[in-house]
């Protein structure tokens, strides 16, 4: 029978390039971690790319993407300090901290980092990385006034809304608007957003949700691979992405309905769908990840239902430092 569905260029283009998704890397299970790198200047912009597409998980919903020799990060958050998130005494005045012995021995360089909301978890280390490096700071309205207020030039701030397709020559970002995921009493920690520069953040609870944002990375001649850091979408807002490869949040609660296969769908079935943000993010980047036992069954449950939404995809659970290539 003939499909009658509307011609989808980036679904046609995603299976005809991709057919049956290939992943590798130095092992699926238990990867070495990657040496960390010297310091050096952020890679300027433009259409150099010379080498292969690797992708490095750093635990939440943290990404080291390398485009041959272009570096983008997506929610670099590598201090990991105790907030008493998991141990059941969370304090939200615990002050924001960056590690920066951590944080420079695994950031040499940075491009663009992609936020996709400004709480402490997905934020704290994006300041003084962009600093550091000269990366651009691409991320909502929330992320450029706090941007600010720890000083950072505004020219070095992207604030997107959902929609924009930014071209980087070798790849490009395409900005989704998203929502961010439910506790149990359906609610958040932390909403709101800063519509003007702040005074500069001192703790934890200083750094709102302030909106969230996916984000869509098409690379020339690779894959196209979707991030989330946070776990709830609209799907009119997925239709046509169609990715290769989709970074899947857990989910912390039942809250958002039928979330995973509702994602599935909205997302053309990826052929690889790797889960994110369900490691204790308060201890170290080492491996094995530590997983609180109530993350450890979240995580379960939504490897099963990813597996029953969408059974030809490919399930990868990440580990540290590890070089993926889709």
């Amino acid at each position: 029978m003939l499909d009658k569905r509307p011609y989808d260029r980036r679904r046609f283009l995603r299976d005809a390039a991709v057919g049956t998704a290939a992943v590798s890397t130095a092992g699926l299970v238990a990867g070495a971690s990657a040496a960390p790198a010297q310091a050096a200047p952020a890679a300027a912009a433009g259409p150099r790319r010379s080498g292969a597409v690797s992708f490095r998980w750093w635990g939440t919903s943290g990404w080291r993407i390398d485009i041959g020799d272009r570096t983008v990060l997506v929610d670099p958050y590598l201090s990991r300090y105790d907030t008493g998130l998991f141990t059941g005494a969370f304090d939200e005045n615990t002050p924001l901290t960056v590690d920066t012995t951590v944080v420079d021995g695994l950031v040499d360089r940075a491009e663009n980092i992609l936020v996709t909301h400004t709480h402490w978890d997905h934020f704290n280390d994006v300041p003084h990385i962009a600093g550091r490096t000269g990366a651009r700071v691409v991320g909502t309205l929330t992320a450029y006034h706090l941007g600010l207020a720890y000083g950072l030039p505004g020219g070095q701030l992207a604030p997107v809304r959902g929609g924009e397709v930014l071209d980087f020559g070798a790849y490009t970002v395409e900005v989704v608007s998203s929502l961010h995921s439910r506790n149990a009493a359906w609610s958040m920690a932390f909403p709101g957003v800063r519509v003007t520069r702040p005074p500069r953040p001192e703790k934890i609870s200083d750094l709102p949700e302030g909106d969230t944002l996916a984000y869509q990375l098409r690379v020339d001649g690779g894959p196209s691979v979707f991030f989330m850091g946070a776990s709830d979408f609209t799907e009119r807002n997925l239709a046509g992405l169609a990715p290769d490869v989709a970074m899947v949040a857990s989910a912390a609660t039942t809250s958002t309905a039928d979330y995973v296969p509702r994602l599935m769908a909205a997302l053309d079935h990826p052929k690889v769908v790797v889960p994110v943000h369900w490691d204790n993010f308060e201890t170290p980047l080492t491996n094995p990840p530590t997983v609180a036992p109530n993350d450890r069954k979240r995580l379960d449950d939504l490897i099963a239902a990813v597996r029953k939404a969408s059974p030809r995809s490919r399930v990868l659970v990440p580990e540290y430092h590890t070089a993926y290539h889709f």
